[in-house]
């Protein structure tokens, strides 16, 4: 579970975080294992979220609630894989595949079940699939600079863990506009700060590719 392009994360430098991918690790835990988990996480996330519209087109705060505790238990799954590998020498061949292809389904898994959680307001299931579109979107284009010979790129301004921090944000904010009886238009807002975002992040990593493929 550990290819040549990672994710540069200065939490992974945490002896903490290192401390617990060694215990993991020490317990017979198996990366590939941790990066379908993340998976899983990423579908209860999406679940959670979708069921948490009421018929009054409120949401259910304690859902929303738990929901960004699952997208923040994916973030950790796709921290320490890799970690596990390294602490515990245990990369496969098909490492490789296990870091990323788990990533592009949990994306649209927590992006589409938010705007299922919206989607009593006005083109908030709209915004769900475009946020997942646009996720797959900026992942692509980081693995197409791969193939033409150039760094891969992560920078954001909304690359994964950027997503994940606003849908987190949104969910918990959403879930104190449910204690208020009000819908939950900040997470309506942060789907939205995510299509923009996520949109100026293709359109940057593509500049970049052209850039650097002219320069050669």
């Amino acid at each position: 579970m550990i290819g040549a392009a990672r994710r540069p994360l200065k939490t992974r430098e945490r002896r903490s975080i290192r401390s617990f991918a060694r215990w993991l690790a020490a317990r017979g835990v198996r990366p590939n294992g941790v990066s379908a988990a993340s998976v899983v996480f990423a579908a209860l996330a999406g679940l959670l979220l979708a069921l948490s519209l009421q018929r009054n087109g409120h949401t259910c705060g304690l859902l929303l609630v738990a929901a960004a505790v699952c997208v923040q238990l994916r973030l950790l799954c796709n921290l320490v894989d890799g970690l596990i590998a390294v602490e515990g020498g245990l990369a496969s061949p098909a490492g490789e595949i296990w870091n990323d292809l788990p990533d592009r389904v949990a994306d649209p898994l927590i992006l589409i079940g938010a705007g299922l959680a919206v989607r009593a307001i006005p083109w908030g299931l709209t915004l769900g699939w475009l946020a997942a579109l646009l996720s797959l979107l900026t992942s692509y284009v980081r693995v197409l600079g791969g193939s033409v010979g150039l760094a891969q790129s992560f920078a954001g301004p909304m690359a994964k863990q950027h997503r994940m921090f606003v849908i987190t944000v949104g969910c918990l904010a959403a879930a104190v506009e449910s204690a208020l009886g009000r819908p939950p238009r900040t997470l309506y807002a942060a789907l939205a700060v995510v299509v923009a975002g996520a949109t100026v992040t293709v359109v940057l990593r593509t500049r970049r590719i052209v850039r650097e493929l002219g320069s050669k």
